[in-house]
């Protein structure tokens, strides 16, 4: 079987979870932020991935979250739905849940107890086949993960498995990203998971981006990709610097930490965190107000605010 996966292009969101004070996850802001980032331009949003602080989320808070992304949705956004586990049985589970839920596809990560290539092979090839039919992005970050799937695993994957649909590659290594572009199969996607590195990623075939800096600036970011895909190198270049600065300082410190004090400052959300994770240190906190008043994005005021009706 052939799966649709056309849509899987241009710049995804990886959606922040936005909690309470009392650490609960917030539904009003979510479904706020969701607006905020389809009003923006967005095609396709990312619940439950590390931006949005899964490691601290319940079963049951994975699977409010992606009913939430999806109802908002409504069809007008394409939902991918972290799914990943350090356990193959969780991550299936999970996933089988994510379909039942709505999701589009899922973003599996991968595990963070350093499989061997044949381990990580065999662990998201059980979960393809657990859930056939549905898209599956697998998600190579090295450095949270010290796990990285080489690009022959990638490949492996994307022959072996018709619904292993794309890899989101947030390695560094373009070389390694090269190799996947060069040899990859008809229909497998490459996006990028590192936002100062999409234009050339795209230059060199890729197909899109998973970001952090769209939380923010989703029209400029959302923008900036849409104009590299359809080759207008000139002005998406020139727009890429002109975010360069957002995506640098959204990791001054552990992600999302930057992140959430810059939408808290654009009255997005409340500034709350799961430990371990904690607010920013005074230093970075001013640098990330400079970038976003740089940006004009503190003068961007939006219905889509937290705590507005």
């Amino acid at each position: 079987m052939t799966l649709d996966t056309d849509w899987l292009r241009g710049c995804a969101t990886a959606l922040v979870t936005p909690f309470k004070s009392d650490g609960s996850v917030d539904e009003k802001c979510l479904r706020d932020l969701v607006e905020y980032q389809i009003a923006g331009g967005i095609q396709l949003l990312v619940p439950c991935g590390t931006t949005g602080e899964s490691a601290t989320m319940t079963e049951e808070e994975d699977q409010f979250v992606i009913r939430t992304t999806v109802e908002v949705a409504r069809g007008r956004a394409k939902v991918i739905a972290g799914t990943g586990s350090n356990s193959t049985a969780a991550a299936i589970e999970g996933s089988k849940r994510a379909r039942e839920l709505g999701a589009d596809a899922v973003l599996l990560v991968a595990p963070y107890n350093k499989p061997t290539q044949e381990g990580l092979y065999q662990h998201f090839g059980a979960i393809a086949n657990a859930v056939s039919g549905l898209p599956i992005v697998i998600y190579n970050v090295p450095g949270r993960t010290s796990s990285n799937i080489s690009s022959q695993t990638a490949l492996r994957l994307a022959r072996d498995f018709d619904n292993i649909a794309a890899v989101k590659e947030a390695s560094g290594n373009l070389s390694q990203i090269m190799e996947i572009l060069r040899d990859r199969p008809d229909g497998f996607k490459v996006l990028s998971g590192d936002d100062s590195l999409t234009l050339p990623i795209i230059a060199l075939g890729g197909d899109g981006l998973i970001s952090v800096a769209s939380n923010e600036a989703p029209k400029l970011m959302s923008r900036c990709i849409n104009l590299a895909l359809d080759g207008d190198w000139n002005e998406a270049r020139a727009l890429h610097y002109r975010l360069l600065s957002l995506m640098e300082v959204n990791f001054i410190e552990s992600s999302p930490g930057p992140v959430k004090a810059a939408m808290a400052m654009m009255g997005l959300l409340e500034e709350n965190f799961r430990l371990p994770l904690v607010p920013i240190q005074d230093k970075s906190r001013a640098r990330v107000r400079e970038v976003l008043e740089e940006l004009g994005l503190l003068r961007e005021t939006t219905h889509a605010a937290a705590g507005t009706d």
